[in-house]
């Protein structure tokens, strides 16, 4: 098998017989499976069995980009030795291009710190074209058109210990595949000769790869630390593959421009008869200056916009995506399907709405909607083997597979938390007794609400009374939500209230009790799959309690009290079996964003000389760097959003 696992335990609990009848169903040849595991099961450690198993590349959908690289992490620990990729998008990240004409404001697509991203998603698409032991963790947007995989494979370039290579051939082929040549200090994505040694330095490798060529034949191929320059790795053969996206022989790329050409002047036409004649001249400055970027450098800014013509397809014929770059027995995981088969159906209208704005108004050319996600229908033609996990799967998951494994009892012993329900009536005075008592305790307490001010309110009146207590909901944003859970985990304060708090991918073992106001709200936030997802949260402590407040049993109430009684029944009769007394999961607590406590105002630099401020933005710029490294993606965007500030400051001081 090509994938080795590795990892300190063995399945246990539900875990050996949902890893044998997946694999079982995987050889049955069942397309459509469902993992039904409840929170904390260790639902990935039964993936990772799995692929270990099965052996074949493996693409793992996840719904959002915090999930994603939670999951990738606990995969490259759990396969060392394989490659094990994570593919997100600037889209998770970042504003992508947009135009609100109500405000007359263009949003450029921002490109900052995107460079650590992109070195990831190509890293992804190298391994997928150079090996068969690649497991790749990816958003939803992986769904986004990528080049033609052929086209892509095009340009690959094998070298060997013993085999003839022209130095002189060899640093041409080089160019053609988008690297640069360098005379001094090597940065990814360049190389340099220097006699009979070649340095390259891909963009997704850590080191440089040192070619020594004695007459005209490959001697040796090592990797160097690129500030040591101590050798990591021997080579008996390396491929290069293209240092960017989109690579085009000068020849190629010139009938790409012209078809450009001719599609922005049709419609640089269509606008003047329009009257539009702001549009017209604002579409042809930019195509131009596109297409003038494309012809000398092979890359422009926002370059995925002509991907229709750069792939060679038709309009209306699907994009390539990364799922093309999968060989076709290729596996899928769908984690928390609940919520990402929904998106695979709602990702393209939403894309479609934006760009046809920009279109429009002149910002794009028409062809620009071709660089869109795939529909629901084209993708699921492209999957063969398909496992849905998810603690509630959604309708369309239970249709359609095959089979639906559960994995209820968890390793720990714990078992999903006892549930009362109790009257809405007099429900806030209730809970704060309740909230009370665990806060004297040093235990903690979520609520969830139906409205946002009824949060807000609630907190605020718990705190009156003595009982600390912080809201949160979508307005706050992701850093002072990441400040929030970590407080509530320290003990600053006991009672977290949300309206939903679903979302934010709490892991909170000190949580011992979960009240859900208004449970009898029939609703998004009160349907079954919703309150079991929230009656989760009290899963991790051998204290967890579920209260809902309801004046009358709603069919969600009831679905979900008693499945929540089914399965505690059954990890009961478990433990008794097996003598396990279940244990509160420990989990350490994070220092997430500390570098934000202390943080002074942008106006306090207002005082620094130009020198000073320029020196800080470079340190800045160096730890948003730092963090994109880490996968840290929202420090780095906080550094990213303070170096604007700090610039658009120094621009005004200068005005003055």
């Amino acid at each position: 098998m090509p994938f080795k696992l590795v990892a300190p335990y063995e399945p246990r609990g539900d875990q050996p017989q949902a890893i044998k009848k997946l694999v079982e169903g995987l050889k049955q040849g069942y397309r459509y499976q469902t993992l039904l595991g409840v929170t904390g099961s260790g639902k990935t450690f039964t993936m990772a069995n799995v692929i270990a198993q099965w052996g074949r590349p493996t693409l793992i959908l996840s719904p959002n980009k915090v999930l994603a690289v939670q999951l990738y992490r606990e995969f490259r620990d759990f396969f060392p030795e394989n490659a094990v990729e994570l593919f997100i998008s600037y889209y998770d990240y970042y504003q992508p291009e947009a135009y609100i004409p109500a405000t007359d404001t263009y949003i450029p697509k921002d490109s900052s710190i995107n460079e650590q991203i992109d070195k990831m998603r190509l890293s992804a698409i190298s391994s997928l074209v150079s090996r068969d032991d690649v497991i790749v963790v990816a958003s939803v947007s992986a769904i986004y058109s990528l080049d033609n995989p052929i086209k892509f494979r095009r340009y690959t370039l094998p070298v060997s210990v013993g085999r003839e290579l022209s130095i002189q051939n060899f640093s041409r082929r080089l160019v053609k595949m988008g690297y640069e040549r360098e005379h001094t200090a090597l940065t990814p994505g360049k190389f340099r000769i220097k006699g009979d040694l070649i340095e390259v330095y891909p963009p997704t490798s850590e080191g440089i790869i040192r070619i020594y060529v004695d007459e005209d034949d490959v001697e040796r191929i090592v990797e160097v630390d690129p500030i040591t320059h101590d050798i990591t790795f021997k080579y008996h053969s390396y491929t290069f593959l293209p240092a960017t996206y989109y690579v085009r022989e000068v020849e190629e790329m010139a009938q790409i421009v012209k078809k450009i050409e001719k599609e922005m002047k049709e419609r640089v036409e269509w606008f003047k008869k329009q009257g539009k004649l702001v549009e017209a001249q604002r579409l042809e400055q930019i195509t131009r200056s596109d297409m003038e970027m494309l012809l000398t450098t092979g890359w422009c800014k926002g370059i995925e916009n002509y991907s229709m013509y750069l792939t060679g397809r038709k309009p209306g014929e699907r994009p390539y995506t990364l799922l093309d770059y999968f060989p076709d027995d290729f596996l899928l995981f769908i984690d928390e399907s609940h919520l990402a088969v929904p998106q695979l159906r709602g990702m393209y209208h939403g894309d479609i709405s934006r760009k046809k704005t920009l279109i429009e108004y002149g910002w794009r050319l028409p062809s620009a909607l071709e660089n869109r996600p795939l529909r629901p229908e084209e993708f699921w033609e492209l999957v063969d083997k398909v496992i849905f996990v998810s603690a509630t799967p959604g309708d369309y998951e239970l249709e359609v597979s095959h089979q639906v494994v559960e994995q209820i009892v968890r390793p720990t012993g714990l078992l999903d938390p006892e549930v009362e329900i109790r009257p809405a009536t007099g429900q806030v005075k209730d809970v704060l007794k309740e909230a009370a008592d665990r806060a004297e305790r040093g235990e903690r307490v979520i609520i969830t609400t139906v409205t946002k001010k009824l949060a807000e309110e609630v907190a605020q009146y718990f705190t009156s009374l003595g009982v600390k207590a912080r809201y949160m909901h979508h307005d706050i944003d992701t850093i002072e939500r990441a400040k929030i859970l970590r407080q509530f985990r320290e003990g600053v304060f006991s009672v977290l209230v949300g309206v939903n708090l679903l979302r934010e991918g709490l892991d909170l073992p000190e949580v011992t009790l979960v009240a859900v106001l208004d449970a009898d709200k029939e609703g998004f936030l009160r349907s079954y799959r919703s309150l079991i997802q929230v009656m989760g949260r009290a899963a991790r402590n051998v204290l967890g309690k579920v209260i809902l407040y309801a004046d009358e049993i709603t069919p969600s109430i009831q679905k979900a009290v008693e499945e929540t009684r089914r399965r505690r029944k059954i990890q009961e009769e478990y433990n008794r079996k097996h003598g396990i007394t279940p244990q509160t999961i420990q989990k350490k607590i994070e220092n997430f964003l500390d570098f934000l406590e202390g943080e002074k105002p942008i106006s306090s630099y207002e005082s620094m000389s130009d020198e000073e401020i320029r020196d800080l933005i470079a340190m800045w710029e160096s730890k948003m760097y730092e963090h994109a490294e880490n996968l840290e993606f929202e420090k780095a965007i906080e550094y990213r959003d303070k170096i604007e500030r700090l610039k658009a400051m120094l621009k005004r001081k200068h005005k003055v």
